[in-house]
């Protein structure tokens, strides 16, 4: 496995989130494309790109013990400032359609702790993606 740019490691984050219940809803893959489109972090990506990063994370899942080498291939690629905001894309993917289910659940858990992100952090990206999700109804 090549050495992944930071963008690359946050789509893969986000990859990992919609497809932990083996379903990648459309919802999810619109937000994925969204975020892409409008977060600074993805400025300079290539958008027609992201097809072919999602292959590839997708690849790497399926290999044996492939969630673990997704989360350690991001560790190694993705600088610490972004910890908070790879945490923030996979909520944020996984709040889309205002349920969480078991397996995006554990996904967020193994996230932070392979993260190391503190409480507080937590705490307030995952509020403040619920505010954003909320609708008038």
């Amino acid at each position: 496995m090549n050495s992944l740019r930071p963008c690359e490691a946050l789509i893969y984050i986000m990859i990992v989130v919609s497809a932990s219940d083996r379903d990648m809803k459309d919802e999810e893959l619109e937000r994925i494309g969204h975020i892409l489109d409008i977060w600074p972090v993805f400025e300079d990506f290539p958008k027609e790109r992201l097809l072919g990063v999602a292959r590839e994370c997708q690849q790497l899942l399926q290999q044996p013990n492939g969630l673990d080498r997704v989360f350690a291939v991001v560790r190694s690629e993705l600088p610490q400032r972004l910890h908070d905001t790879a945490y923030a894309l996979a909520f944020e993917v996984a709040a889309v359609d205002l349920e969480m289910r078991l397996e995006e659940l554990r996904i967020l858990q193994l996230l932070r702790r392979n993260l190391q992100l503190d409480q507080p952090t937590i705490a307030a990206i995952e509020r403040a993606a619920k505010a954003r999700s909320r609708m008038l109804n």
